[in-house]
């Protein structure tokens, strides 16, 4: 008869931490108490986390929703993932090197303000509470430019009903990260950082508002927003804030980063409307980047009307398209 004897340091393998929450420890304990440690050693952890798979990456490729469809081809990924506007790392176009210093893990979501109960939440913890699905939509930049991607993510309605507002919330304010010792564009201290931008509630509640995680069927690198930014398609691309650590509900409408810079030209509602001019541009048409310079008539709300344009009924007298 074999009797097995256990040590006295064995434990059961049902007891075994799964992979994917020791690769979150391990990033915690890297970014955090690891980071107290000074010296070459510290600095090797901190390097060590940045090559750690993506504890969510086994959710992508998520499966197609097909919803909203999209009649241009895809923009090669190559070209979406080096042509960014991303402010924190510079005022030019090819900032996806220098956004590789964004440490985005560990990352805690804050949700605040009028809700039920304020609460923080790990990006790994958030992402799996969520339903992730890839929509391709058109992006409409300010700039008079426009790219079709396939974004991963949830619906901005399921975040609102995760954080439960109250009745009296009536917009969602979103705050990306502020850290000048990662971003070298937020030592410049005449701009209003960190990036901020805002919704109604009734805008987030529109099913086309999306939450990001992911591009090309995998997590969405740092210089696209990782590991969550918004996608409002039939807004001017601006109002897409990356990188968000904080979530505020509030009764008040929300000053975003390009509104308090220049309120004449970025406006707080910005919908994409051809027919109204930049004030330093036409809105009539856009380039469609790497179609070789082709130029394509701009659609009003950038082709998503049927779905969003009676979210404006009665506003007639805003300033709804800046």
């Amino acid at each position: 008869m074999n009797i097995i004897r256990r040590r006295g340091w064995e434990i059961p393998e049902g007891q075994v931490t799964p992979e994917r929450f020791f690769l979150s420890r391990r990033a915690l304990l890297a970014g955090g108490v690891g980071a107290l440690t000074l010296g070459y050693a510290g600095a090797q952890r901190l390097s060590d986390v940045e090559k750690l798979p993506d504890p969510t990456a086994d959710l992508y490729p998520a499966k197609a929703n097909t919803t909203y469809p999209v009649d241009r081809p895809l923009t090669e990924e190559k070209i979406a993932t080096t042509y960014n506007n991303f402010y924190e790392f510079g005022g030019d176009k090819y900032i996806s090197e220098r956004a590789q210093a964004l440490k985005i893990r560990p990352w805690i979501v804050k949700i605040d303000g009028m809700v039920e109960k304020p609460f923080e939440i790990g990006i790994d913890d958030l992402i799996r509470k969520m339903p992730l699905e890839e929509r391709v939509y058109r992006l409409r930049c300010v700039e008079a430019w426009s790219m079709t991607i396939p974004w991963t993510g949830f619906p901005v309605a399921k975040l609102v009903e995760l954080a439960k507002p109250l009745s009296s919330a009536k917009y969602l304010q979103m705050e990306t990260f502020k850290d000048a010792s990662m971003a070298p564009g937020q030592r410049q201290t005449w701009y209003p950082w960190p990036y901020t931008e805002g919704l109604t509630i009734a805008e987030a509640g529109n099913d086309l508002a999306f939450l990001v995680t992911g591009v090309y069927g995998k997590p969405a690198p740092r210089q696209n927003g990782a590991p969550i930014r918004l996608a409002v398609p039939w807004k001017y691309g601006f109002k897409s804030v990356k990188s968000i650590v904080r979530f505020h509900f509030t009764d008040k409408r929300p000053k975003s980063y390009w509104e308090s810079l220049q309120a004449r030209e970025y406006g707080f509602w910005a919908n994409v409307n051809p027919k109204v001019d930049h004030p330093r541009w036409s809105q009539a048409t856009e380039e469609v980047i790497g179609a070789g310079g082709k130029r394509v008539p701009t659609l009003l709300f950038n082709g998503y009307g049927e779905w969003v344009a009676d979210l404006y009924k009665g506003l007639e007298n805003e300033r709804l398209y800046a």
